[in-house]
């Protein structure tokens, strides 16, 4: 059942679909699903090639430009747009080796000066380029569903994550490149399931010189790798393994660093990839904790701001959905040493049971959880980090009921979390449809593999206070659609780059925005004390 009862709680887990089991022999590259699979996510992707872009797609074609056109030394100084180079060193690699086929393409591509170039060449190879370089997220998958227990299971898993909407709605509308980065993870925990601790830890160190939004993974590979690796069962430190470990990653980031450190530049790495002045919550609330207290404040001033104290920097802020500092009205000012302490704290939980079970179980849990916990409580989360808590998520969905029960509500919440992102006629309906098919195949096909019908009466009642959440989403996305008609039309839409340019938005424009957050938020929230008690309990 899905309910945290001491009789589902306890329950044992019978067989882990994150155990390494036997390879079968392959008589073919790929088996016929595999084939399907493949075809039907290309033939989705291409079909997008004409959809809406964000700024994003103009971030990554000036970085193609910027890495092209420039010396190295340049890289991190060039400012002539402002959708300046703000990633790790590896990610600038990569786009340096995306350039040099683009030059051929169309060499407009990467001029520097020609701004917000968006030719059909441009559009056609950069779609392809995300499509191209998400083959390593499907390779990843494959391993996985190929040394899992219940191959049968996982390859439901593994076909939910390739197709997964949140990589349709990020990567191949919006545009951005988290299914190949997502890809170098998933190989990494491939290396953690086959006992492979060395390349995990090295895969990890790479993965975080293309991103630095995985650092919020690192507490739980720190003491994964040194508890399993660099520790004997007894307790005993093993020198040999960590000189090895650490000498491995150290090398992966003098690689990426290296040369920037010798030409002096790592203050101007530093500070690029680093920006500390913008607020707590992001353009849009993220539906985390934050933004449940945001709107908290928000009822409060309504309800009682003349019998309060109120800080009169925080009306004003009340009805912005901008990127800046989030002022409070009543409620006290959370600070970035509030958030970061908070996110520690439920960390420490996690990794001290992971330092007595150190197990790649046990090492996917904590690490959901990890990333999960800097979610919920992190300064100025993108919405899009999301998927640092769908993806891992969904490796440990089938586990048992519980826990599929908690994928449910969280992918549910944090799918419907990034529809904002898309505004337009066709992808607003495309989102909508996409969506409702991936979860009645995905959910229905592992509901039936593993569901336990409630066993007690508390678990009743919760189930069925979980079922009333998940079917308020009809009536939540019937709300915000029209709710926008009938106020008339929108000054324009929510977006990073209206927020950024300082647009406004009055609090009745907004108020479709709040409403997804917080209720995503609830669900969200839920998911996280969920899966939290299940890892508690049962690992």
């Amino acid at each position: 059942m899905a309910t945290f009862s001491p009789k589902t709680a306890h329950k044992p887990l019978i067989s882990s679909q994150f155990e390494a089991a036997p390879p079968p022999k392959r008589t073919r590259w790929l088996d016929s699903w595999e084939w399907d699979i493949l075809a039907l996510s290309t033939a989705v992707k291409f079909l997008l090639f004409p959809a809406y872009r964000s700024t994003d797609f103009e971030v990554h074609r000036n970085w193609l430009a910027i890495t092209h056109s420039l010396p190295i030394s340049k890289w991190y100084f060039e400012d002539t747009s402002e959708w300046t180079l703000d990633y790790p060193p590896f990610f600038a690699y990569f786009e340096w080796a995306l350039s040099i086929p683009a030059a051929f393409v169309d060499p407009k591509i990467v001029d520097v000066k020609n701004l917000l170039y968006d030719a059909w060449t441009a559009v056609a190879y950069q779609r392809i380029t995300v499509i191209l370089t998400e083959l390593v997220l499907g390779a990843a998958l494959l391993k996985l569903s190929r040394g899992a227990v219940d191959r049968s299971t996982h390859r439901i898993i593994a076909a939910s994550l390739f197709l997964h909407p949140s990589f349709i709605i990020v990567d191949h509308i919006h545009f951005q490149y988290n299914g190949f980065m997502f890809g170098i993870l998933l190989w990494s925990l491939c290396m953690a399931k086959t006992g492979n601790k060395l390349a995990c830890g090295v895969l990890f160190a790479i993965l975080l010189n293309f991103k630095h939004i995985y650092m919020y993974l690192a507490p739980a590979y720190f003491v994964y790798l040194l508890r399993s690796y660099c520790m004997a069962p007894q307790g005993r430190f093993l020198v040999a393994p960590f000189v090895t470990l650490a000498s491995a990653v150290v090398l992966v980031f003098v690689v990426s660093v290296g040369p920037f450190a010798i030409m002096g530049q790592l203050p101007q790495l530093l500070s690029r990839l680093f920006p500390f002045k913008r607020g707590l919550n992001h353009a849009y609330w993220a539906p985390n904790a934050w933004a449940l207290v945001t709107a908290l404040d928000r009822v409060l001033l309504k309800l009682g701001g003349a019998s309060m104290a109120v800080n009169e920097a925080g009306v004003v802020s009340s009805s912005r959905g901008l990127i800046g500092d989030t002022v409070f009205a009543v409620l006290p000012n959370i600070k970035p040493i509030h958030t970061f302490l908070i996110t520690i704290a439920f960390q420490a939980i996690y990794l001290t049971k992971l330092w007595r079970v150190p197990t790649a179980k046990s090492f996917l849990a904590a690490l959901t959880l990890c990333g999960y916990t800097s979610y919920m409580f992190g300064w100025h989360v993108h919405e899009k980090a999301v998927m640092l808590i769908l993806v891992p998520l969904s490796l440990i969905a089938a586990e048992n009921y519980a826990h599929y029960r908690t994928f449910v509500i969280a992918s549910v919440a944090g799918i419907y979390s990034l529809f904002p992102l898309l505004f337009t006629p066709a992808e607003s309906f495309f989102k909508v449809v996409y969506s409702l098919i991936w979860g009645a195949v995905v959910f229905g096909s592992l509901s039936k593999r593993i569901f336990e019908y409630p066993s007690t009466l508390p678990s009743v009642i919760v189930h069925r206070l979980e079922d009333l959440y998940l079917y308020g989403f009809f009536p939540l996305h019937a709300l915000v659609t029209f709710l926008p008609l009938v106020a008339g039309p929108r000054s324009g839409p929510r977006s990073e780059e209206a927020s950024q340019a300082g647009s406004a938005s009055s609090q009745f424009e907004f108020l479709p925005l709040m409403l997804t957050s917080v209720y995503c938020a609830v669900g969200l929230v839920w998911a996280f004390l969920r899966l939290s008690v299940l890892y508690l309990r049962n690992y």
